[in-house]
């Protein structure tokens, strides 16, 4: 019997990983994962879900339904990708992830159709977290896609509830160049009769939506034009809001654990989405609203959202890696108390790598670095790069090695910040 590390070890040897080749792992079509369906009995048709899409925010976002159906009462499944430390994390019931016995029971018993069907790995683990809920009889799932949408392994389900957070440009050589291109990938998770929430009212993007909404008779809200947010602030860890929608609906004082300012978009999706899931019949309190986005991290495990790695000095990272995630994470190293600001940096050769570097501070000291997999930049090209934009630093070997080095260099009012890169962030993670 192989171990868990034997199994993660087949599957990796054998499966193309998009985070780690890239494009050549994404299957454009839902072929395989029908396939793999076909001989797990269509286990997506036997459990409820919610389907969660978007370039940025569709992380935080399932995240905190989750947590909120789970603070309910509801036995609840959540799948999201990439993950950072573990496969596992993928893959969660209750927050707690899928057991690696499981995962060796699962690929044991089909790996020969493996090898006949030839999945990518994300096929694979979207296969094996349907098949986990089936099983295990969750009441509800939260599912994330993973690139796009129409043709994203996850859009074999039919959901309660489709969420879309928000368009901006990423993976633009699959998805398209246009923010009316990829809205139009991203819409594809619309299924007919079934309610959507989309996060943000954008220009070129709504419009795709609407249609697509009409075309499929699936009632449509934006978040962004029903709720509104009047007081914030930062007490002890956590992010206090004061937010209401246009119905009278309000929750002061709402304490959140995930800190980030790009949450004050996502808390309007996420609550839009609960109102919806209320008129369904789930059965979800104000209290229980409360003391789940209190405790997030803790109640589902997430990890990289403007997550703290230690104090004195602050050393902060974060996964977000496109122009739209960056200019977010921009906004918050400058609203961040700090007296130098120290950049643990590396990127991923397939994204928009001189839009993101325009973006980032020039007053900093980088630490160019490249994660340890095959889409990672070369340190040296990145430097070189960076240097036309008027970022200065030293290159180094590893991602750690530049962490240890910026950490020496910091004093105790000063900002380290890691990332640029999903991958950068899950090894200091």
């Amino acid at each position: 019997m192989l171990t868990y590390q034997q199994t993660l070890d087949y599957l990796f040897s054998r499966l193309p990983m998009f985070h780690r080749i890239g494009e050549k792992a994404f299957k454009a079509d839902l072929h395989n994962i029908k396939a793999l369906s076909e001989i797990l009995d269509n286990p997506h048709t036997k459990f409820k879900s919610i389907h969660i899409a978007g370039t940025n925010g569709k992380g935080s976002t399932s995240h905190m339904l989750a947590a909120i159906l789970q603070e309910a009462g509801y036995k609840t499944g959540l799948y999201t990708s990439p993950h950072l430390r573990d496969f596992r994390e993928r893959i969660r019931i209750n927050g707690q992830m899928i057991p690696e016995q499981n995962v060796i029971d699962f690929v044991a018993n089909y790996k020969v159709d493996f090898e006949k069907i030839e999945p990518s790995f994300f096929e694979m683990g979207v296969a094996l977290a349907f098949d986990y809920f089936e099983q295990e009889k969750v009441d509800i799932a939260v599912i994330e896609t993973g690139l796009g949408g129409r043709l994203d392994s996850t859009n074999i389900i039919t959901p309660l509830l489709s969420v879309i957070t928000n368009i901006s440009f990423d993976h633009t050589s699959i998805l398209g160049n246009t923010i009316e291109a990829i809205a139009g990938e991203k819409a594809g998770i619309i299924k007919d009769n079934v309610p959507v929430v989309i996060g943000q009212k954008q220009e070129l993007a709504s419009e795709i939506f609407i249609e697509k909404a009409l075309q499929t008779n699936s009632p449509i809200t934006f978040a962004s034009e029903n709720w509104k947010i009047t007081n914030t602030d930062k007490y002890q860890h956590k992010l206090i809001l004061h937010v209401s929608n246009n119905s009278g609906i309000s929750y002061p004082n709402l304490a959140l654990d995930l800190t980030g300012n790009y949450q004050l978009k996502n808390i309007k999706t996420v609550l839009e989405s609960v109102e919806s899931l209320r008129a369904i019949g789930f059965n979800i309190s104000d209290n229980h609203i409360y003391c789940a986005l209190s405790q997030v991290k803790h109640l589902t495990g997430l990890l990289g959202r403007w997550y703290t790695l230690s104090e004195n000095p602050l050393i902060i990272c974060d996964t977000g890696h496109n122009v739209d995630g960056i200019t977010q994470v921009v906004e918050q190293i400058n609203e961040t108390p700090h007296d130098q600001l120290y950049i643990v940096f590396g990127m991923v050769k397939d994204k928009d790598i001189s839009h993101v570097l325009a973006l980032m501070p020039k007053e900093a000291s980088y630490y160019f670095c490249k994660a340890d997999i095959p889409r990672g930049m070369d340190a040296n090209e990145l430097q070189k790069l960076a240097l036309n934009f008027g970022l200065n630093g030293d290159v180094y070997s590893s991602v750690i090695d530049a962490l240890n080095a910026a950490k020496q260099k910091a004093a105790k009012n000063d900002l380290v910040f890691v990332g640029g890169s999903t991958f950068v962030v899950a090894e200091v993670i």
